[in-house]
């Protein structure tokens, strides 16, 4: 980091720079506390409400300060310095997108798994459920696209962060699993057209999930995971 980087409002520089990157199946590492406990009712407090299944773009939803500090955080040149010393890579060049899912139904058609877009580099998710109780429903760092082969369990629970590299066996999914399932995915990604496509295709996706009719199509059609 230089001297003249904001310190983060949220973020634990520390304990995110000490996080050890593993590389079996594929590059990531996982940080328990990324932000600490202490912030997490008032930093819920202001997340946005998400009342249907799915991933909505956060640029396009109502968010109060101390949430838009923890993505304030994330969007920094200081976090992108982290991963870029944890990585071993250069992001300058990409641009990002945030996104963030709120709720699974448990349906069939959840969780299947993918190795995210083509487009992407990197890949952080952080978590911002209140809880997550449930065996089912843990984001699997996986060897294949089979689910129940896999390396690692990441709960969606707040101030839980993954990061992971993104390649042709980056798999990742989880067991479908009905809840509050919140959790911010921020990725740096190889273009400005697919940021704005990303965001362009949430926005319609929100649209389409706030008409009842559409509502019930959607929850059970197949899902394109990206």
């Amino acid at each position: 980091m230089t001297d003249t980087d904001p310190a983060f409002s949220l973020l634990d520089e520390e304990v995110i720079a000490a996080a050890a990157l593993r590389n079996d199946p594929y590059d990531f590492a996982y940080v328990d506390h990324a932000i600490d406990l202490k912030y997490k009712d008032e930093v819920l407090a202001d997340a946005p409400e998400i009342p249907f299944r799915g991933t909505y773009a956060v640029p396009h939803m109502k968010i109060g300060p101390r949430f838009q500090a923890a993505v304030d955080d994330l969007q920094s040149p200081r976090f992108q310095r982290l991963v870029e010393q944890k990585f071993d890579i250069d992001l300058s060049p990409y641009p990002t997108t945030v996104v963030m899912m709120g709720n699974t139904t448990g349906n069939y058609n959840e969780g299947y798994g993918h190795p995210d877009s083509k487009h992407k580099i990197i890949t952080v998710l952080l978590g911002f459920s209140h809880d997550w109780p449930h065996e089912r429903g843990r984001l699997r760092v996986m060897r294949s696209e089979d689910r129940e082969d896999y390396e690692f369990e990441f709960p969606p629970e707040f101030g839980k962060m993954l990061m992971f590299r993104v390649c042709d066996h980056s798999w990742h999914g989880f067991v479908p699993q009905k809840g509050e399932r919140k959790s911010l995915q921020f990725c740096w990604v190889d273009s400005e057209k697919y940021v704005q496509a990303t965001y362009m295709r949430h926005r319609v996706s929100a649209i389409a999930k706030s008409n009842a009719v559409m509502r019930k199509i959607l929850q059970y059609a197949p899902r394109k995971l990206s």
